[in-house]
């Protein structure tokens, strides 16, 4: 069975990309490619024109799946500390440690134990960790997922500030809402092919060449059009 057939998709520095796509489509499996992951049976990695070898594509990307509890006996500081010690420091497109820890209100969870976190809470630890890693591009699985309007708001905002201070990032969402705010281009993925890339202007644009509908589609619309 093959999960990914010619998919194609270009990301830009410092730009939100957002890859949207049904359940099973293969979001999560072609972030995992990206990453390392999962070894593709074809294709290559390229940034600037030059495929990537192993070792530089660890050191432009970072990769965070989603649902994970990694050192469950562990507290939020220790694995914070224990990521940037593995990592490096920060890189000048990061924000400083006590500003993103105080955007995702992770300071009051900083000495509980990583299995004693709700699912909410352990999505905002999580993205700590990854927006204060040094890698100029962050790959996000499900960045929203668990978290309460408020907190989605206040997460899309973070990021969209990453982006702007020259940090590429490059989100899986199920969410079309949160979506349509936080990305500047999106690419639909369905059964495994690219259906559509570009911001929601060019894919409303496509929609209504090819069935004459308005231009003024919405995200949603868009995406239940395409995919």
């Amino acid at each position: 069975m093959t999960a990914l057939r010619d998919v194609g998709v270009s990301v830009s520095a410092g730009e939100v990309l957002g890859l949207i796509g049904p359940n099973g489509s293969g979001k999560t499996t072609l972030l995992e490619c990206l990453a390392g992951i999962l070894p593709p049976d074809e294709g290559t990695i390229s940034a600037d024109g030059h495929a990537l070898t192993s070792a530089e594509r660890s050191s432009l990307l970072f990769y965070l799946p989603d649902a994970i509890a990694p050192w469950p006996s562990e507290t939020v500081r220790w694995a914070l500390n224990f990521t940037a010690g593995f990592f490096g420091p920060s890189g000048p497109s990061t924000m400083a440690r006590d500003e993103v820890l105080r955007r995702l209100d992770v300071g009051p969870l900083l000495d509980v134990a990583i299995a004693a976190l709700s699912k909410g809470q352990r999505k905002r630890a999580l993205l700590a960790i990854a927006l204060l890693m040094p890698q100029p591009l962050l790959l996000l699985d499900e960045p929203f997922e668990g978290l309460d309007l408020r907190q989605s708001r206040d997460v899309g905002q973070l990021l969209r500030d990453h982006a702007r201070a020259g940090r590429t990032l490059f989100l899986s969402i199920h969410q079309i809402n949160e979506a349509a705010r936080v990305c500047d281009r999106f690419v639909l993925l369905s059964r495994g092919r690219v259906c559509g890339e570009g911001t929601l202007d060019e894919l409303a644009a496509s929609v209504a060449a090819r069935d004459g509908a308005p231009k003024t589609l919405d995200l949603e619309q868009v995406f239940l059009a395409l995919t």
